[in-house]
């Protein structure tokens, strides 16, 4: 599934890029004046191979959900159980990413990629039990995970993807829980980018100084004894998580579709530099919904070449920032349609 894909996903088209680029510049505005939503709605043309590009409308969110053995090492002042905890919340509709989903419409699928507790079926079909394995190994001792664990878990995602585009889905939001992913997030930043972990660690979900500084020792250690070569697959078995690994497959399979992917944050930023080693034209799909509070973010996104959307100091995760985002991402689009030109409407140019 993951050659498959990896064969049919296409750069975006230099020629629709250019015509939706000149289309713009023919709109009843000033060239420019609408900023990045200008870029957006190019970016949008190129990645769908026509101008105007699609709305990306209805949109669905899909958080992918993992525990991670490095947790062991007192990275999170949150037990472990709250992976599991958040699952039901969200099935249930009580966490911020199901009323913010809630606001733009958008249906919410949580995947069961790696927790560590044994979770019960849902009658819904809102939670997809695809675990590959309970939680990660510890990465600051070893590989987080197998080479067959890290491509079963991004095939996870690339199935994901598929579903909700065969669904009727026309743009994909990441999402993701697991508590420490913070930690796996940052090791795999620092990884790609080269960038020292004091550099790409943040404080997650609230550490307090002394943790924090155990925080970036953990992840110091876990680049010591997982030394690579700089391949993405060899970087996320090594660091990653299986959440990173599903949100990877996720961003691939949408690229596949010529489906636009808009990233959360920092679990999301990393899990598409993942991507971006398999397939560096999947990143043509995507678009940066916020730039997060965690520092690495930030990094991760001037690694992808991303402008991010809005900037609110959001570090939730969840896919809350993507959700927010998303009606950004739709008027960008929705310009290219319904604004005149100056010709059709009678406007004199400058």
């Amino acid at each position: 599934m993951l050659d498959e894909t990896l064969a049919a996903i296409r750069p975006a088209d230099a020629g629709v890029l250019a015509a939706a680029r000149a289309y713009q510049d023919r709109l009843t505005k000033p060239p420019g004046s609408l900023g990045v939503l200008e870029d957006v709605a190019v970016r949008l043309a190129g990645a769908a191979g026509v101008t105007p590009p699609p709305i990306p409308e209805p949109a669905a969110l899909a958080i992918f959900a993992a525990d991670h053995g490095v947790h062991a090492q007192g990275v999170s002042q949150w037990p472990q159980e709250v992976t599991a905890q958040m699952v039901a919340n969200f099935l249930a509709g009580g966490a911020v990413a199901n009323v913010f989903a809630n606001q733009i419409g958008a249906s919410v699928t949580v995947v069961d990629v790696g927790v560590k507790t044994d979770l019960p079926s849902d009658p819904t079909g809102r939670l997809l039990s695809r675990k590959i394995a309970k939680g990660t190994a510890d990465l600051s001792l070893g590989a987080a995970m197998t080479r067959a664990q890290a491509v079963a878990a991004i095939e996870v995602g690339i199935e994901v993807a598929r579903l909700l585009v065969a669904d009727g889905a026309r743009c994909l939001i990441t999402g993701d829980m697991g508590i420490a992913n913070t930690t796996a997030s940052a090791a795999l930043i620092a990884a790609f980018t080269g960038h020292h972990p004091s550099a790409v660690t943040g404080r997650g979900a609230g550490l307090g100084d002394e943790a924090y500084e155990n925080k970036a020792r953990v992840i110091v250690r876990a680049l010591q004894v997982n030394p690579t070569d700089g391949q993405a697959l060899n970087i996320l078995m090594s660091v990653g998580g299986l959440e990173h690994a599903a949100i990877a497959g996720f961003i691939l399979g949408a690229a596949a579709l010529r489906v636009p992917v808009i990233l959360d944050g920092v679990i999301s930023g990393a899990a598409a530099m993942v991507a971006h080693g398999l397939s560096p034209a999947s990143i043509d799909h995507c678009v940066a919904g916020h730039l997060s509070a965690e520092p690495g973010h930030r990094l991760a996104l001037a690694h992808l070449g991303l402008r991010p959307m809005v900037r609110l100091e959001l570090r939730l995760g969840e896919g809350t920032g993507g959700l927010l985002a998303h009606p950004l991402v739709c008027a960008a689009a929705r310009v290219m349609h319904e604004v005149a030109t100056f010709d059709s409407a009678g406007v004199s140019e400058k």
